[in-house]
C-alpha cells in the first residue's frame, strides 16, 4: 500500500467534511453569535463529539480493526466468514450495553449537563433547564455513533477507507440545512434545532455505513450476547485504548467545562471555534494517518515484518511533520484573519474573532503533538499493548487538569486551550520514549536529515504571512466571497512560500517528485 496516496484518498473527503464543517461553524457564528445559547449548544454537542473521537475515530478501531484482521488473514480459517462471524459476536454484546447506556444517559441529563458545564455562570434555573434539553437531544447520538465504528472498522480493514471517512460530511450537512432552514432571531429556537439535527445526522451516517458494508458484501445478523473469548479480548482492549486515543477529546471536556463555570458567557464558544479551526489539519492528517497506520502496521507486524514496520512508522513521522509545522504556523500566527474572514458577521463581534484568534493560537501550539499521538499510538496498538498509552493519557490528563486550574484565572479564554496543548506534548513525549527504550521505534536517517529543515522551512513561510497579516486583514470584513476569496490568497500563499522553502533549504529534492509521479503513472 502506498501510504500517501492511502492518506490522499481519506484526506480528500475528510477535507471536503472539514469545508462543510466551516461553513457550518460559520452560519453557526452567523445565527447564535458568543452567547449562552451557543454555549448551551456546544455543552450539549461535547458529549457526543468527545463519543465520536473516541469510537468512531480511537478506541473501537483501535481494539477491533487488528482482531478483525487476524481473523480475515488467518490462513486456517474462513477469511471474511470468520471476520463477519466475530463482528457479529461483537455486535450482539456492544448493542444491548449501548442501549442501556443511552437510556441511563437520558435519565440522568441533569447531572452529565451539570458536570459538563459546572452550571455555567450565573445562569438561572431556566436557562439550565435548557441547556439540559438540548443534552438529551443529542444524546441518542451516542448509540448511533458507537454502530457506526463497528461498521466503519470493517470497511477500513477491507480498504474501503473512503467509505467511512465520508460519514462526517451527513453530519455537517445535516447541520446546515437545519441552519439554513430553522433558525430564527431567537438563538434559543436556533440552538434546540441543532441538537435535534446531531442525532438524526447520527441516524444518518448508520444507515449509509450499513448500506456501504452490504454493497461490499458484509451483512450482520443480531444474534445472543454471548462473552467468547474474542469478545472478552476487544472488551479487554477498548476501554483502555479509549482512555488513551482520547486524551485530547477528555482535555478538552474538563476545559470546557471550566470556561462555562468560571469564564464569561461565550467564553465556551470562543474556545470551540478555535478548536473547530485547530482540528481542521488533525482531522486531514492525524485522523487520516491513524487510519491507515493502524491496519498497515498490525498486518507487517502479523508478518513478521519488523523493519517495514519501523519503516512505515517513519514515514507516518515525515508525513505528519511537512503537513502539520505549515499548518501549526500559519494558525499561530494568522489566527486573525482566518477567524474574521470565517466567522465576523452577523452576531459574532470583532471582540468575538479577537478572542478565538487568542484562543486558536494556545491551540495551535499543540497541534504537532496532536497528530503525532494519532502516528505514534499504532505502534502499541498494533503490538495489543494497550495500557501504556492509557497511563500516558491518565498522566496527560492530570497535567491538563494541573495547568487548566493555574491559568484560567490569568488568561482567560486562552488559558484552557494552552493547558491542553502543554498536557498532549507530555503525553507525545512519553509515547515516544517508549517506543524507542523497547526499540519499536527509531528515527532513520532521512527523518532526522528533513525534520529540522522542514521546521525552518514553516518558519520562512510564516514570516511572509505575518507580514502581510496587514494587507490581508481590511479585506476580511467584506461579502461572502471576498472573504473566501481573501482566504484562498492567504492559503496559496503560504503554500508556495512552504513548497519553495522546502526545496531551497533541501527537505525534498526534485528525485522526491520523480518518484511520486513515477509511483502515481503506476
Amino acid at each position: 500500500m502506498n501510504l500517501a496516496k492511502a492518506l490522499g484518498s481519506i484526506g480528500g473527503l475528510t477535507l471536503a467534511s472539514r469545508l462543510l464543517g466551516l461553513v457550518r461553524d460559520s452560519l453557526f457564528s452567523r445565527y447564535l453569535g458568543a452567547s449562552f445559547a451557543s454555549d448551551a449548544f456546544l455543552v450539549a454537542f461535547r458529549l457526543p463529539n468527545m463519543f465520536r473521537a473516541l469510537f468512531a475515530e480511537g478506541a473501537f478501531s483501535s481494539a477491533f480493526i487488528p482482531l478483525f484482521n487476524k481473523k480475515v488473514a488467518d490462513p486456517d480459517g474462513q477469511g471474511l466468514r470468520d471476520g463477519i462471524a466475530f463482528a457479529e459476536a461483537a455486535l450482539a454484546v456492544l448493542l444491548p450495553v449501548l442501549l442501556v447506556m443511552t437510556l441511563l444517559l437520558e435519565i440522568f441529563a441533569w447531572p452529565v449537563t451539570l458536570a459538563l458545564s459546572g452550571k455555567f455562570n450565573g445562569i438561572s434555573a431556566a436557562q439550565f433547564a435548557f441547556a439540559v434539553e438540548l443534552s438529551r437531544w443529542t444524546i441518542p447520538y451516542l448509540l448511533f455513533i458507537s454502530l457506526v465504528s463497528l461498521l466503519g472498522g470493517i470497511l477500513n480493514s477491507l480498504h474501503k477507507f473512503w467509505v467511512n471517512a465520508a460519514a462526517p460530511i451527513l453530519l455537517n450537512l445535516t447541520l446546515i440545512a437545519a441552519l439554513l432552514l430553522f433558525h430564527s432571531h431567537e438563538p434559543l429556537f436556533t440552538a434546540r434545532n441543532q441538537a435535534i439535527a446531531v442525532s438524526v445526522s447520527g441516524l444518518l451516517q448508520l444507515i449509509w455505513l450499513a448500506w456501504a458494508c452490504r454493497a461490499n458484501g458484509v451483512s450482520l445478523k443480531l444474534r445472543r450476547p454471548r462473552l467468547t473469548p474474542e469478545v472478552r479480548n476487544l472488551l479487554k482492549l477498548i476501554w483502555p485504548a479509549a482512555a488513551g486515543a482520547g486524551a485530547v477529546q477528555i482535555n478538552l471536556v474538563i476545559s470546557t467545562a471550566l470556561a462555562a463555570s468560571l469564564l464569561a458567557h461565550g467564553s465556551v464558544t470562543y474556545i470551540y471555534m478555535a478548536d473547530r479551526l485547530n482540528q481542521l489539519p488533525l482531522g486531514l492528517i492525524g485522523i487520516g494517518l491513524g487510519t491507515v497506520l493502524l491496519p498497515l502496521i498490525s498486518r507487517q507486524l502479523g508478518a513478521g515484518e519488523e523493519a517495514q514496520a519501523l519503516e512505515t512508522q517513519n514515514r507516518g513521522m515525515e508525513l505528519a511533520l511537512l503537513l502539520t509545522l505549515p499548518a501549526t504556523t500559519a494558525l499561530v500566527l494568522c489566527g486573525e484573519p482566518i477567524a474574521a474572514a470565517l466567522f465576523g458577521y452577523g452576531r459574532y463581534t470583532p471582540q468575538d474573532v479577537h478572542f478565538t484568534a487568542q484562543a486558536l493560537a494556545a491551540f495551535s501550539v499543540g497541534l504537532p503533538s496532536y497528530i503525532l499521538v494519532k502516528v505514534l499510538t499504532p505502534g502499541y496498538y498494533a503490538r495489543h499493548d494497550t495500557k501504556t498509552p492509557v497511563r500516558y493519557a491518565l498522566i496527560s490528563m492530570a497535567v491538563n487538569l494541573v495547568l487548566n486550574l493555574a491559568l484560567i484565572v490569568p488568561l482567560q479564554h486562552m488559558g484552557p486551550p494552552l493547558a491542553t496543548a502543554i498536557a498532549s506534548t507530555v503525553n507525545v513525549w512519553m509515547l515516544y520514549a517508549t517506543l524507542a527504550k523497547r526499540g519499536h521505534f527509531a528515527s532513520d536517517a532521512r527523518l532526522k536529515r528533513r525534520a529540522w529543515r522542514l521546521a525552518l522551512a514553516a518558519l520562512a513561510m510564516g514570516g511572509v504571512l505575518w507580514a502581510a497579516q496587514g494587507w490581508i486583514m481590511p479585506y476580511t470584513h467584506g461579502t461572502w466571497w471576498a472573504r473566501i476569496a481573501t482566504l484562498g490568497v492567504l492559503v496559496s500563499t503560504g503554500m508556495i512560500v512552504y513548497a519553495l522553502a522546502t526545496f531551497v533549504l533541501g527537505a525534498f529534492t526534485r528525485e522526491d517528485i520523480k518518484l511520486l509521479l513515477r509511483r502515481k503513472a503506476a
